[in-house]
């Protein structure tokens, strides 16, 4: 269904290689403006409240760039607050919720609604070509008033949306795809998730096993230095694995012989659009 909405064939096989949490910092704006403009990267996400944002969406301009939506702030010493002053959005120092546990059991979801809202429109008024949106953390589709924002949201700027795979999203009576369709969103067929494998090796495995229709598989670069290290003590070395990866030649060349076309969100918005 969805290869049709996109006026290719059912054998197709298109691939979106998103780099999440642009803005988080600078050294993560460059491993995305390289991944993109040198690699294999064909869309990203932008953390909008985060400090290095404005810097991302200029950096950027012009490329298909997605809304992360981003309700945490996660790492010690270096954090963020809302756009908006909804209560329920701050912890008692006034940021972000620093887990996804403490956001799920505290999340106001009208505050976030208005949260939501005030980063797309941020983003628009940046001058970002908003493709898609997805979620920092998943937070907006681990609660079912959650997940109803997200896709209203998503109808109301007509957007697509990133689908996480069906043993998070798929829960009792809440099907979140059925819920996608109902409010007419595209959203891949499928998505490789990676997080936190290195996502050179799941690639190097997954490309040549890829099915018919669209795929999405996200990474998190950023550049090493004292500015990742200073802000990310846990992961640091992922995110400088993931910046190599989207660079590197042994993937690009496995993706030209794996007969598989990269496409970005854009794709799938103008298509929704369309119809």
């Amino acid at each position: 269904m969805l290869l049709r909405q996109l006026g290719r064939h059912s054998d197709n096989k298109l691939l979106i290689i998103n780099c999440d949490d642009a803005g988080v910092s600078h050294a993560a704006n460059v491993a995305t403006f390289r991944a993109m403009t040198y690699g294999v990267a064909t869309s990203a996400s932008l953390m909008v409240p985060c400090p290095w944002a404005a810097e991302a969406a200029r950096m950027l301009v012009g490329r298909p760039i997605g809304v992360h939506l981003t309700m945490t702030s996660e790492y010690h010493g270096y954090r963020w607050r809302g756009l908006t002053r909804g209560a329920s959005l701050h912890d008692a120092d006034g940021f972000l919720h620093m887990t996804t546990r403490s956001a799920i059991s505290r999340l106001n979801a009208e505050h976030v609604r208005d949260e939501c809202r005030a980063q797309i429109e941020t983003a628009l008024a940046w001058g970002v070509d908003v493709t898609h949106l997805d979620a920092h953390m998943n937070i907006m589709q681990l609660r079912d008033d959650l997940s109803e924002v997200y896709f209203g949201l998503a109808a109301e700027f007509r957007l697509p949306v990133r689908m996480l795979p069906e043993h998070i999203t798929d829960r009792g009576p809440y099907i979140a795809r059925k819920q996608a369709s109902a409010n007419m969103l595209l959203c891949p067929d499928r998505i490789i998730y990676p997080w936190p494998r290195r996502t050179r090796d799941v690639l190097l495995t997954e490309i040549p096993l890829l099915r018919p229709g669209v795929t999405e598989v996200f990474a998190h670069p950023v550049l090493d230095g004292e500015e990742l290290r200073g802000y990310d003590q846990s992961h640091a070395d992922i995110r400088v694995h993931d910046a190599a990866c989207l660079l590197d030649t042994e993937v690009a060349n496995l993706l030209k012989i794996s007969d598989i076309e990269c496409i970005s969100f854009r794709e799938l918005r103008d298509a929704q659009r369309s119809a």
